[in-house]
């Protein structure tokens, strides 16, 4: 069992070879099938991969990620491998190109083991929304992992892979990694190519990382960011090296006083959270409460504009160029009519109606327009509080992964995003960090966001709050 990057290159330094090691992580994927983690194992091109990569050790000139088994959410392309972003009208669909982030990471030889479910279209918060079946939480088998990402973390989590890729939307990897007491960081929008993953919310989507460790979250991250001339929407701006340095400067640090105001919190995440401020002010950082009187229009601002974006971006698969057609649709009309309604599941042409709607001419202004000018005073608001601070601190969730279909209600599950879709509206990085764990055992995070391309002082502080958390906790 590898926990995360430093303990296989521990075992390889001791004599493993590459393929020793994914063998281990395949025995362990076969052994915990139930959890539905993983919608294929690429055992075939993995063992290749794997042997190509002892070669380059054996010669000198392996990269800097050798041995690293990565799994990949199943809406990130791998040339020659399916990827379905858990839907059935992406049925057979073969991917012809690798998605930039991903290529980055195989350029520094790590192994690609498969891909992992999720929720379709990343349109989810529970995991409960894949074609191919919920995944359950390594943790307790009876929760949720979150979502979309939830097959990513359940992976991680369970020790099926060194790290996994996710997508995160408005929470989609920090949310999940919160429910499994992983570590997951969204970047900051444009700071890693989107090119090569399949589109829910253009101008929300990001791929991320979800690992056992803040070093392998923070290395994933150098090795996948920069400019992509296939992403327009990539940042040019200089990444630098992310890797952890202790840093003993003080800091200011704003927590919204709303989150924790808010009647849906749990007792013990927000008498944990009250915790770590206690701590870091004893340490002589400037911690303060700040208003962020928006919280309540953040979800529905949020839904509002990603379901417009997803209207029209899934509006390609139509049943006519690729994937699945309906067997027994007849003419054009039929075809798009059928191929469409069988294909997608209930959430996803949920959003994509709702998404019709607010873009449909009669509702433009009252909807989207709208939704356009909240979003700004939200980045107008979030851009002034990082005039003042370092970083804001919030709950990642506002509590801990519930139950297999306990939440059947769509408006309560979106509520599920409330403290992570901020990110993605302002585009600012966030991290969710496995500092909590409640009287029952089950895990929660605590989430770090700082202003844009700042992730380098982002994972540096994230290390420092772990060492004062650790010690709130022996407290």
């Amino acid at each position: 069992m590898y926990l995360n990057f430093s303990e296989v290159k521990a075992a390889i330094s001791s004599g493993k070879s590459v393929e020793d090691v994914l063998e281990v992580y395949l025995r362990r994927i076969e052994a915990q099938k139930e959890l539905n983690a993983f919608l294929e194992v690429f055992e075939s091109s993995a063992r290749q991969q794997a042997k190509l990569v002892d070669e380059k050790i054996k010669a000198g000139t392996a990269g800097r990620l050798a041995g690293l088994i990565v799994g990949i959410k199943d809406n990130i392309c791998y040339r020659g491998h399916k990827v379905s972003a858990a839907s059935k009208i992406l049925q057979g669909f073969e991917s012809l190109y690798t998605a930039t982030a991903l290529q980055r990471l195989l350029d520094e030889d790590a192994v690609v083991i498969g891909r992992l479910n999720c929720d379709e279209f990343a349109m989810g918060s529970s995991n409960e929304n894949s074609a191919f079946g919920p995944v359950k939480n390594p943790l307790n088998t009876q929760k949720v992992p979150g979502g979309s990402s939830g097959g990513s973390a359940a992976a991680v989590a369970a020790q099926l892979c060194t790290v996994a890729l996710g997508s995160d939307t408005g929470g989609s990897i920090r949310q999940p990694a919160s429910f499994t007491g992983t570590y997951g960081v969204k970047p900051t929008y444009g700071r890693i190519s989107r090119y090569g993953l399949i589109a829910y919310a253009s101008s929300f989507d990001q791929i991320g990382v979800l690992a056992n460790s803040l070093e392998d979250t923070a290395l994933l991250t150098e090795i996948m960011a920069g400019a992509d001339e296939f992403d327009s929407t990539s940042s040019s701006k200089e990444v630098g090296s992310y890797a952890l340095k202790a840093t003993a400067e003080k800091k200011k640090i704003a927590y919204i006083q709303e989150t924790l105001e808010n009647e849906g919190i749990d007792a013990e995440v927000k008498t944990r959270l009250l915790d770590v401020i206690n701590k870091l002010k004893a340490e002589g950082h400037a911690v303060e409460p700040v208003s962020f009187p928006y919280l309540d229009y953040m979800v529905p601002t949020y839904y509002v504009l990603t379901t417009a974006e997803a209207s029209s971006n899934l509006s390609r698969f139509d049943g006519v160029h690729f994937g699945y057609r309906a067997p027994n649709a007849q003419g054009v009309e039929n075809t798009y009519k059928l191929s469409r309604s069988e294909g997608f599941g209930p959430e996803v042409k949920r959003r994509i109606m709702a998404g019709t709607f607010v873009l449909s001419h009669e509702f433009y202004d009252a909807y989207y327009t709208k939704g356009q000018k909240v979003r700004r005073v939200l980045q107008n608001k979030t851009k002034e509080i990082f005039e003042q601070y370092d970083f804001v601190l919030t709950p990642t969730t506002p509590a801990t992964a519930f139950d297999l279909n306990a939440v059947s209600d769509p408006i309560q599950m979106y509520l599920q995003d409330i403290y992570t879709v901020h990110a993605n509206l302002t585009g600012n990085p966030a991290i969710s960090l496995p500092l909590g764990k409640t009287s029952e055992r089950m895990p929660f995070g605590i989430q770090l966001m700082s202003a844009p391309f700042k992730e380098e002082e982002l994972f540096n502080f994230s290390a420092h709050l772990e060492t004062i958390a650790s010690n709130a906790n022996d407290a």
